[in-house]
């Protein structure tokens, strides 16, 4: 019976077991982060977190004793030397596990663990200023919509201006009213335009019509006395 027998077995006899996560530990401590199965990543935090706690005090005891567990001189001497340096201000938690999805092969768990002092990528949040995220989590458009893109860029030179130079904010403010002024001139003249326009045609048509009448008498005269037309 396993009463009160802790840990995973993860489908190997006990030498085999702990062979495994001799390896994982001694990649974890070399390259600070390694992609396993869940299953794995979770019992090497148990088995790998007392050997680094030890790390915090260089004595000979402790050496002996993370490399009856890890069997490599080289892994023993990084973890007592920077690894060391850089826990010493932490009492615990030195690792992290973050699942990442299932594998496509047999769709197992797999998940990424590594030594939470070597995480350059602050989590959100981490420096007390919280990001603020509307409720579909896109940003919000602006209720006015804006036509005129120029003046309202120049006014915002204005603005801008107004608290170095007033003299020349005011300038460039009667300048941005005066092409203001001129764009919504021509809306104004066109209808004029456009009724003057429609009343002369029908001032000219009478002339036009006496134009026309006057074509077919001459015409007509033509026909009657030909000797007269000739030289």
């Amino acid at each position: 019976m396993r009463h009160q027998k802790k840990g995973f077995k993860l489908g190997r006899t006990s030498s085999h077991r702990k062979a495994t996560l001799a390896a994982l530990s001694n990649a974890l401590i070399r390259h600070k982060r390694i992609t396993t199965t869940l299953a794995k990543a979770r019992a090497l935090r148990i088995y790998v977190e007392p050997i680094v706690n030890r790390s915090k005090q260089d004595t000979m005891h402790n050496r002996r004793q993370v490399f009856r567990h890890l069997q490599d001189k080289e892994s023993v001497t990084e973890l007592f030397g920077e690894i060391a340096t850089q826990v010493a201000d932490r009492p615990g938690g030195y690792t992290r596990v973050i699942k990442l999805g299932q594998r496509a092969g047999d769709s197992a768990e797999m998940a990424m663990i590594e030594l939470v002092d070597y995480n350059d990528i602050k989590p959100e949040g981490a420096d007390g200023t919280k990001r603020r995220r509307t409720r579909r989590g896109g940003r919000r458009r602006p209720d006015v919509v804006i036509e005129d893109v120029a003046a309202v860029e120049t006014f915002a030179e204005a603005e801008e201006l107004e608290a170095s130079a007033p003299e020349a904010a005011s300038e460039v403010v009667e300048e941005a009213e005066a092409e203001a002024k001129a764009v919504e001139e021509p809306e104004a003249v066109a209808p004029e335009a456009e009724a003057k326009a429609v009343e002369e045609p029908e001032a000219s048509a009478p002339e036009a019509a006496s134009e026309v009448a006057e074509e077919p008498e001459a015409s007509a005269q033509a026909a009657e006395d030909p000797d007269e037309g000739a030289p």
